[in-house]
C-alpha cells in the first residue's frame, strides 16, 4: 500500500429495526436510525482500490483482511459507528444525543439571506417562540456567511450578538454562539453563551482555538473549503471525492483542535451543506452522511433553505423552501445526525416527532421477529 492509502467505513443502508434482520443491525452512535450494510472502502491517492460489503455478522471479518497499516484505523471507524454518544454537558444545561435535537436559527444580520434584519430589534420574540415550538438550542449569528457577503468588523458584530445572547439567556436557553472571530467568542461567552458554532472550523482566526480551548466549552467545526485562506469560506472547492475529502479535512480539524487543548468530547463535526460545494457535491455529502459517524464525534447538519433547495425545485426563493428543508433535515436524522439546524422550528420538531414515533413503533413491532 502507498504512504496514502485511507479506509472509510461507510454505512450504506438502513434498518426499520433489528429484528426485522434477525438482529444483524446496529444502531449508528446510539441514536434511534439502524444500519444494516457497511462498505469498507480503501482508497489511494484519492482512488478507491478495494471495496467490500459487510453487516454486523461479517464486519469483523472484512476488516481483518485489511492491509495491516490500516486495521487499526478500519476498527476503530466501526468502533465510532457503534458507540453511543454521551449527553454533552455545558454551562447552561445539557444536550442529549440519544435523538435528534433541533437548533433554532437566529440571524440578528441586515444581510442573511433568508430573514435579513427581521429580529435585530427584538430577538426575544423569535427566541420564545422557537423554543415553544420545541428548539433544545438557539444558535445566534451576527455576520452572514452566504456566497458574497460582505466581511463584518468584529466591533459591529460584537454590537449585534451580545443583545441577543443576554436575550436568550434571559429565557432560559442553551445557546450557541455563530462566529469565527476570537474576540466575538470571548464576548459571547461572557454574555452567556454555551457553545461555539465555527463555520471555519477554528482556521479563519489565530487566536479561536485558544478561546474556546480556554473556556472549555462544545465547539461545532464546520468545513467550509476556503476556511483560513484568506479567499472566503467558499472558495477552493476543488475535490477528488467529496464525501471521502470532507470526511479527511474534518479529521484533520478535528486533530488540530484536540492538539490545542480542545477535550474530543467537547468536538462536534458539520459537513458544511452549501459552503463551496455543487449541488452534486451537496447531493453526495447527504447521501453519505452516516459516514460522518465514524469520526466519533456528534454530527451537526445545517441545510434550511439552502440554494439547492432552489436549485432543485422552480428557483424557489429562500423563504418558499420550507418543505425542502424539512425533507433534508428528516435525512439528516434517518442517517443518524444528532442535531439539524433550522429556521422553521415548528414544522422541523413536528416532522422529528413524527419520525421518532415510526422508529418506536418499528422496535415494538414483533412481526419481524423470527418464528420459533
Amino acid at each position: 500500500m502507498s504512504g496514502n492509502a485511507r479506509v472509510y467505513v461507510q454505512p450504506l443502508t438502513s434498518a426499520p429495526s433489528p429484528q426485522a434482520l434477525d438482529g444483524d443491525a446496529v444502531r449508528l452512535a446510539g441514536g434511534m436510525a439502524w444500519a444494516h450494510a457497511f462498505a469498507v472502502i480503501v482508497t489511494e491517492d484519492g482512488r478507491v482500490t478495494r471495496r467490500d460489503v459487510a453487516t454486523p455478522t461479517s464486519i469483523a471479518a472484512t476488516l481483518a483482511r485489511l492491509p495491516t497499516d490500516l486495521m487499526a484505523e478500519g476498527e476503530a471507524q466501526w468502533a465510532n459507528l457503534t458507540r453511543p454518544r454521551a449527553p454533552l454537558a455545558t454551562r447552561g444545561g445539557t444536550l442529549r444525543l440519544d435523538e435528534p435535537q433541533v437548533m433554532g436559527i437566529l440571524n440578528v444580520t441586515p444581510d442573511s439571506f433568508s430573514d435579513g434584519g427581521r429580529h435585530i430589534a427584538d430577538p426575544a420574540e423569535h427566541v420564545r417562540a422557537m423554543l415553544e415550538a420545541g428548539a433544545t438550542i438557539i444558535d445566534v449569528g451576527g455576520e452572514s456567511t452566504r456566497p458574497g457577503a460582505d466581511p463584518v468588523w468584529e466591533g459591529d458584530e460584537i454590537a449585534r450578538i451580545v443583545p441577543a445572547v443576554e436575550a436568550c439567556r434571559q429565557l432560559g436557553a442553551l445557546i450557541s454562539l455563530d462566529t469565527r472571530r476570537a474576540a466575538v467568542m470571548e464576548a459571547g461567552l461572557a454574555a452567556g453563551a454555551h457553545v461555539i458554532n465555527d463555520v471555519s472550523a477554528l482556521y479563519d482566526d489565530a487566536y479561536a482555538t485558544q478561546v474556546v480551548a480556554a473556556a472549555g466549552v462544545p465547539v461545532v467545526l464546520m468545513h467550509a473549503p476556503g476556511a483560513g485562506g484568506g479567499g472566503g469560506l467558499h472558495a477552493g472547492g476543488d475535490y477528488t471525492n467529496i464525501l471521502f475529502d470532507v470526511f479527511d479535512w474534518l479529521r484533520a480539524a478535528r486533530d488540530r483542535a484536540v492538539a490545542a487543548g480542545i477535550s474530543p468530547d467537547r468536538i462536534m463535526l458539520d459537513p458544511g451543506i452549501g459552503f463551496g460545494k455543487p449541488l452534486a457535491g451537496n447531493l453526495a455529502l447527504l447521501n453519505g452522511l452516516a459516514l460522518f459517524h465514524a469520526l466519533g464525534h456528534p454530527v451537526l447538519v445545517g441545510a434550511s433553505r439552502k440554494r439547492m433547495i432552489g436549485a432543485l425545485h422552480a428557483e424557489a426563493p429562500a423563504g418558499a423552501r420550507l418543505g425542502g428543508s424539512v425533507a433534508l433535515a428528516l435525512a439528516a436524522m434517518q442517517a443518524g445526525c444528532q442535531i439539524v439546524r433550522v429556521h422553521d422550528v415548528w414544522d422541523t420538531v413536528q416532522a422529528r416527532n413524527v419520525w421518532r414515533a415510526l422508529r418506536d413503533g418499528a422496535l415494538s413491532d414483533v412481526s419481524g421477529l423470527p418464528v420459533p
